[in-house]
């Protein structure tokens, strides 16, 4: 028909919603197409008209059909999106222009693959890896941006009238198509179960692929496919027959192997053709267990068995759960074909539970050896898409399962954008450009300032969605801000690039803790006149293996530097404070026993003595405690288990005096309170600190001192809290282990 008789398409109505017929759609293209064609060299309408056709016989509604024919017009169409609308309705009009941004993907996509390996710099097994996780992304991808189920089936179909185009034309097309026709397009009908497309894709694409072996398996099956088919067919029927003499309720299905799926299985279990026994393939689904075994019977009295070819998998089902009997017979024509047994319940987990068979086919040449493996959530989004797409064909409409179908996205828990140079990066829900820079490396997110999505630039900390391409605006040299850690404000989504960032702060700080430390270690030097020391023989004496160490703890003002002095004096370290009794004796008047200062301890033998209670153990009423006698500062009160006071004990026993809580501590009569510290370990979260500061609040605990590092998504903390007595520690202790995230909560020391 010619454009100037083409007659003009109804207009949808929003009364009745009575759609244009295919027919229409198809006279439309002509209209505005003529003899356009497409880069592939087919003509445009021809291209519509099979596409369309396709999908047809994919049961699909009609506005995909309709959506199927008229994607590829949008280029010569003034105002496409209004045209579309409104001679085909908003639906239609929808569903195309969603079909052309998957086609720009579509473009790109391989090539990224590829360009893994080389970015990776990697080699070998590890290069493989790389490669097979991208194309994993990249279907992943292509369903997670399609916002409707039917427009990856209007992408398969257009794919497959493309390659039924380049075979009935005699032309090899580019490489990359069969490249992207084998590993994304066929898994893709693969996982949705769309057997149609899925076999002859693979067929198709092999064919350019690998010419000359696919001619080779061609020549070797000796048999055309329809007469393989027919084979198929007489053998069901008889099988048919024998089944219902049994009375025997079963389902009988089959098809011959295609070439791609042949040359697959040689290749992953390294047979040569002759040893293939499933070239043709039955499978018998029947009610119950009993009747499993009663089929095996009368397939072996119709047919001889292979008897080492027979698979128990339901008395011994395989680790994945998979369970049905397998076996090999010799069909009349002398030819060996296999038989597949189970129970509908068995069918449903082989086809969408854990043991789901896209995976098995899609772990590669080795997924014949069992290594293949089922992913979580992901799976059960997969299954439940190939149940709506089964479910409409058994319904006779048609129409309630693609109103489901509608509204059937694939809920992925990850967004899956692209590099500049297409390579596809997949990131957490919710994340922005600053999350894509860290996942591409570390020093990239430190000096990340800007960002392009789609060529134009955005704050950092814009959400990104799937299928943009995104370009990391940098520095030379910077770090990151403060800014990036505070949660209100959204720049950073990914726990892992909250990690770098904090790593990043945390080794700024050692860096300054190292610098202050070295600087008053230094300036003790001078003072003591020791400037010519060797700073690593001075940190080994002090027990640290670096100067560096020694730095870093002096700089935290978590070691004296009169450990520094007495290191330099050849002076015992482990004491540095001690007096001898001899000098203790001139200052004390030798009552029997008096309060040391305010600290409720009392010492036996000794008037008018100061106290100190030591940091380093932290005793509190009723800890039972003990007293060393130091230089200058009286006498130190540890608890009587300290590591610390056990040591010096060792080396001085005479300086050990002994000591107890005065009877109004013991009482609860004192008003004094006593510093302790409590270690925390958590998982590291939003809102972790406030918390545990709300424990103490409530115990009315006052906090003097905090201490906080973040490792790996995991926070240790120190907190210095004030108590009158180690019953409220034991109390605390126990309510933080209640909060969210802790793992650990202990008095230290």
């Amino acid at each position: 028909m010619s454009s100037d008789t083409v007659p003009p398409a109804p207009a949808v109505s929003a009364d009745t919603g009575v759609l244009p017929s295919l027919d229409d759609a198809l006279a439309f293209v002509r209209e505005h197409a003529g003899d356009a064609r497409l880069s592939t060299g087919e003509p445009l309408i021809e291209h519509a008209r099979g596409t369309a056709s396709i999908m047809s016989r994919l049961n699909v509604d009609p506005p995909a059909v309709l959506a199927a024919a008229l994607f590829n017009l949008a280029p010569h169409l003034d105002d496409p999106e209004g045209a579309l609308e409104a001679r085909f309705g908003a639906e239609v009009a929808k569903l195309v222009f969603d079909v052309r941004k998957l086609l720009r993907l579509g473009t790109v996509s391989l090539r990224a693959a590829h360009q893994a390996v080389p970015e990776a710099g990697r080699e070998g097994r590890d290069a493989q890896a790389a490669r097979r996780a991208q194309v994993e992304s990249l279907r992943k991808m292509l369903l997670a941006f399609a916002q409707d189920i039917r427009v990856v089936l209007i992408r398969l179909a257009s794919r497959l009238q493309s390659l039924r185009f380049y075979a009935a034309a005699k032309i090899t097309p580019a490489p990359e198509i069969a490249h992207e026709t084998l590993e994304i397009y066929a898994p893709l009908a693969n996982r949705l179960g769309i057997w149609q497309l899925k076999w002859e894709l693979e067929d198709l694409a092999f064919r350019f692929q690998e010419p000359d072996t696919y001619k080779r398996i061609a020549k070797l099956l000796d048999e055309k496919r329809v007469e393989r088919e027919t084979y198929v067919s007489e053998a069901i029927a008889r099988l048919q027959s024998e089944l219902a003499a049994a009375h025997i309720q079963a389902e009988v299905s089959g098809r011959p192997k295609h070439i791609y799926s042949i040359w697959k299985k040689m290749r992953g279990k390294e047979i040569d053709f002759s040893e293939l026994y499933d070239v043709r393939a039955f499978r018998v689904i029947v009610p119950d267990i009993k009747d499993c075994y009663t089929v095996l019977g009368i397939v072996h009295n119709l047919w001889q068995p292979v008897p080492k070819e027979f698979d128990d998998y339901i008395s011994r089902p395989k680790p994945n759960g998979y369970r049905s009997l397998h076996t090999v017979v010799i069909g009349d024509d002398g030819r060996a074909f296999e038989v597949q047994i189970r129970t509908q319940e068995m069918h449903q987990f082989a086809e969408y539970g854990v043991a789901a068979h896209w995976r098995y086919k899609e772990a590669g040449a080795k997924g014949y050896g069992g290594q293949f493996s089922a992913s979580s959530s992901y799976d059960e989004k997969i299954a439940w898409l190939r149940q709506l797409l089964a479910w409409k064909d058994d319904v006779s409409d048609g129409r309630q399962p693609w109103e489901q179908l509608r509204q059937a996205t694939l809920d992925d828990d990850h967004i899956y954008v692209l590099t500049p140079q297409a390579r596809v990066i997949a990131l957490p829900q919710g994340a922005t450009p600053l999350d894509f820079a860290y996942h591409l490396h570390s020093e990239l997110g430190h000096r990340c300032r800007g960002a392009r999505v789609d060529g134009a630039m955005v704050p950092l900390n814009t959400q990104l969605r799937n299928g943009q391409t995104v370009e990391i605006v940098s520095v030379k040299e910077g770090g990151p801000s403060r800014d990036w850690l505070n949660p209100q404000l959204g720049y950073l989504h990914s726990p892992r690039a909250r990690q770098k960032v904090r790593a990043w702060f945390n080794a700024i700080e050692a860096q300054e803790n190292i610098a202050n430390g070295r600087a008053m270690v230094e300036k003790t030097l001078q003072r003591e006149g020791r400037t010519s020391v060797s700073l690593d023989q001075l940190a080994a004496k002090l027990g640290f293996r670096s100067p560096d160490d020694l730095f870093s703890v002096v700089g935290k003002e978590e070691f004296s530097l009169r450990n520094v002095e007495h290191a330099l004096h050849d002076a015992p370290a482990a004491a540095p404070e001690e007096e001898t009794p001899e000098q203790l004796t001139k200052r004390a008047s030798g009552a029997n026993v008096a309060h040391g200062g305010s600290s409720g301890v009392l010492v036996v033998g000794v008037d008018a003595l100061l106290t100190q209670l030591a940091r380093c153990c932290r005793p509190a009423p009723p800890d039972a405690i003990s007293g060393f006698v130091t230089r200058g500062k009286g006498m130190s009160i540890h608890r009587s288990d300290c590591p610390t006071f056990r040591r010096m004990a060792s080396r001085a026993p005479e300086r050990v005096l002994h000591t107890t809580w005065s009877a109004d501590v013991m009482g609860g009569r004192g008003q004094s309170v006593y510093p302790v510290d409590i270690s925390i370990e958590a998982t590291d979260r939003q809102g972790l600190l406030r918390d545990i500061s709300e424990v103490f609040a409530r115990e009315k605990m006052n906090v003097i001192g905090v201490k906080t590092q973040s490792r790996r998504n995991a926070a240790y903390m120190q907190f210095t809290v004030e108590v009158s007595n180690s019953a409220q520690i034991q109390r605390a202790c126990v309510l933080l282990g209640e909060v969210g995230g802790v793992q650990r909560a202990s008095r230290r020391g």
